[in-house]
C-alpha cells in the first residue's frame, strides 16, 4: 500500500485576530470565575464552542473566563497502543460533523499528541492572555480542518503565524521555557484533581491511574466562595442553569441582533456558533436559518465568509 502524501504546510489556515472576541459590557458588577477545562485535541471540546459563545453573549463581561488545558496526549504511541489510528481520526471527525462544527476528514501521516500545542498555548500567554485565547482557537480549527501534524515545529509555526500581531519567534523559543513548563504540568495537575462531583457523575476519565476532568469540563466560583460544576460535555442550558443558579444577580442578555454578534468576535464564527447564540434557550439552534441570514449580510458587503473545513469563519465587514 502507498504512504500518504507528506502534509503541506501550506494549507491554508485562516487568520485570527486579536483579541478575538470582545465580551458585551453589562455595567453589572456580578462575577463568575468559569474554569474552562478542555484540550485541544479534543472533537468533544471543539464541538462544545457553540455553547460557550452562547455562555460568553449571555452575560458578557460578567464571566472571567479561565483556560485549564488537560495534556491529553504526550506521546502519538499512546493512541496508538489504544487502537487510535489515522483512519480512524478521520472516521471520528465524520461522525462528530453532526455536532455542527467544521470537520474535515483529513487521514493524517500519523496520530498526534495534543502537548505541544498546549504549551504553544502557554508560550502565547506570555504575551498576554488574548494571544492566548487566539492560539487556542487557531488550533482546534487547525485540528478538525487541516492535515496538519500539530505537534511539529514547523505546524506549530504556521499556527502561530496565523495569530495577528503574535511574536512568532518569541512564541516558538519561549516552548522550552520554564514559565510554559511550569504553567503547562500546572494545568495537568488540576486537570487531574476533579472534583467529586465529576467523580459521582462519571463525567471523568483514568490517567494513568488518577482520574481527571473529561473535556469540555465548567469549573464555576464566585468571589464569595460559591462553586458550580458542569462535567464533561453538556447542552448549553445544563451550563447557563448552573451560571445563574450559582449567582443569580447575573444581568442575563438578550439575544444579540447578527450583526452586533459578529462585531463581538472579530476573530470570526462558524455557522453553528452563529445559530446557537441566536436560537433562545429552548429553541433549538436552526444552521440553515443562521446561514441565510449571513448570506445576506454577505451580498449586502456587511459581512465576510472565510471558508474553513466545511464550513466559514463569519466576521464583520
Amino acid at each position: 500500500m502507498a504512504s500518504p502524501p507528506a502534509t503541506d504546510l501550506r494549507t491554508e489556515l485562516p487568520s485570527i485576530a486579536v483579541p478575538w472576541r470582545l465580551p458585551a459590557q453589562t455595567g453589572s458588577s456580578a462575577r463568575v470565575t468559569v474554569t474552562h477545562v478542555t484540550d485541544p485535541l479534543c472533537p468533544w471540546a471543539y464541538s462544545f464552542e457553540p455553547a460557550m459563545r452562547a455562555l460568553e453573549c449571555r452575560y458578557g463581561d460578567q464571566l472571567e473566563l479561565r483556560t485549564v488545558l488537560i495534556g491529553l496526549v504526550e506521546d502519538p504511541e499512546q493512541l496508538a497502543e489504544r487502537g487510535f489510528t489515522p483512519e480512524r481520526g478521520a472516521l471520528s471527525a465524520l461522525s462528530f460533523r453532526r455536532l455542527g462544527m467544521p470537520m474535515s476528514p483529513h487521514v493524517r501521516e500519523r496520530m498526534i499528541a495534543s502537548a505541544p500545542a498546549c504549551r504553544l498555548v502557554k508560550a502565547a500567554a506570555l504575551q498576554g492572555e488574548e494571544f492566548a485565547e487566539a492560539t487556542l482557537r487557531a488550533l482546534r480549527l487547525a485540528v478538525f480542518t487541516t492535515p496538519l501534524l500539530l505537534d511539529e515545529p514547523e505546524a506549530l509555526e504556521a499556527v502561530a503565524r496565523t495569530i495577528d500581531g503574535l511574536d512568532t519567534e518569541r512564541a516558538l523559543g519561549d516552548l522550552a521555557a520554564q514559565a510554559v513548563e511550569q504553567a503547562y504540568l500546572g494545568d495537568r495537575e488540576e486537570a487531574r484533581s476533579p472534583s467529586s462531583i465529576a467523580v459521582s457523575l462519571r463525567r471523568t476519565a483514568d490517567a494513568g491511574g488518577r482520574e481527571r476532568y473529561t473535556a469540555p469540563s465548567l469549573v464555576l466560583s464566585t468571589p464569595d466562595g460559591g462553586t458550580s460544576i458542569v462535567p464533561g460535555f453538556q447542552p448549553f442550558e445544563a451550563a447557563d442553569v448552573a451560571i445563574m443558579n450559582l449567582e443569580p444577580n447575573l444581568t442575563r442578555l438578550p439575544v444579540p441582533e447578527l450583526e452586533e454578534l459578529l462585531a463581538l468576535y472579530p476573530g470570526g464564527l462558524t455557522s453553528q456558533e452563529v445559530a446557537r447564540v441566536l436560537a433562545d434557550t429552548t429553541t433549538p439552534p436552526d444552521r440553515t436559518a443562521a446561514e441565510t441570514a449571513l448570506i445576506g449580510l454577505l451580498a449586502a458587503g456587511r459581512a465576510r465568509r472565510t471558508p474553513v473545513g466545511d464550513d466559514a469563519l463569519w466576521t464583520a465587514a
